[in-house]
């Protein structure tokens, strides 16, 4: 078991960069709701895309973005609790991954090589996120 006086250096850099990484979701999740995203250079086509998700997927998108951020304070704060809104964003990803993949058209210029890498990153990420916030939750250091 980990000594859960002191918390490891690494949880200080995973939270920090994560909670960065989760805050431009964040962002880019609050300009489609105020209507800034043609100040972040969207096109038309764009925007229409993502003004046009239904409620369902809106709320699966608002459960993945607020639950990976709500984690990484978490995290940062070591509560246990990180792992329940990893989780819950977990699930707002995957709903979200369906609603784009499945049911969604994705405007041309949207399917590109790096929007692709792109959802892979955000998956791989968010899949680290919850695994280490369990492990240190495991070890104790979470509380």
């Amino acid at each position: 078991m980990e000594n859960t006086d002191k918390a490891p250096w690494h949880l200080w850099v995973v939270g920090g960069i994560s909670l960065l990484w989760n805050l431009g979701g964040v962002a880019s999740y609050m300009a489609t709701k105020t209507g800034y995203l043609e100040a972040m250079g969207m096109t038309g086509e764009q925007i229409e895309y993502f003004t046009s998700f239904p409620a369902w997927a809106v709320a699966f998108w608002a459960l993945g973005v607020w639950g990976c951020a709500l984690g990484s304070l978490l995290l940062l704060l070591r509560k246990k609790f990180a792992v329940i809104a990893y989780g819950v964003s977990l699930i707002g990803l995957l709903g979200t991954t369906y609603y784009e993949r499945a049911v969604a058209i994705i405007p041309e210029s949207m399917q590109t090589h790096g929007q692709i890498l792109f959802a892979v990153a955000i998956w791989t990420i968010t899949i680290a996120l919850f695994f280490y916030a369990r492990r240190l939750s495991a070890a104790g250091v979470l509380r």
